[in-house]
């Protein structure tokens, strides 16, 4: 298995996840958490976040949560989801819970549910998505991480 180390390092150093200020809450094999903050570079009114933004934690988290039963040197990227929002994203943090729903060696499905949460900390369910990562196994010529 892929060291949950060595996934949120591989998450986190990707621009996007920087630029939305992701964070892990908690990570264990088929199962991610994910946050970041609401802010207003991602809204489309005060405080309510755009659709781009849930999808990106919803993504995130499901294709996270495949990645930690990925062999060591295994990558993988997503190639299909589809998320259907339920209730706005409104608050001030977007958590989200991914989780394995089928492994396999070339394809693993995953889900996520997207909660917004608010100032005292109640969550409230805005999103749901079910995706497909393709699992990359390592190229001979590339270096190590």
């Amino acid at each position: 298995m892929t060291s949950l180390d060595t996934l949120r390092r591989h998450v986190l150093a990707m621009p996007m996840a920087q630029t939305l200020g992701l964070q892990f809450n908690r990570a264990s094999e088929g199962e991610v958490e994910l946050q970041f903050p609401i802010t207003p570079a991602f809204t489309f009114r005060p405080g309510q976040l755009q659709a781009t933004a849930v999808f990106a934690a919803a993504d995130f988290a499901a294709v996270a949560a495949a990645g930690t039963l990925l062999p060591p040197g295994w990558a993988n990227a997503t190639i299909d989801a589809t998320l259907k929002l339920v209730a706005p994203a409104r608050g001030v943090a977007l958590r989200a819970r991914g989780r394995v729903v089928d492994a396999g060696r070339l394809l693993t499905v995953c889900a996520s549910e997207v909660y917004a949460v608010d100032a005292a900390g109640a969550e409230t369910l805005c999103a749901t998505l079910l995706g497909t990562a393709r699992n990359l196994a390592p190229r001979p010529d590339a270096p190590p991480h």
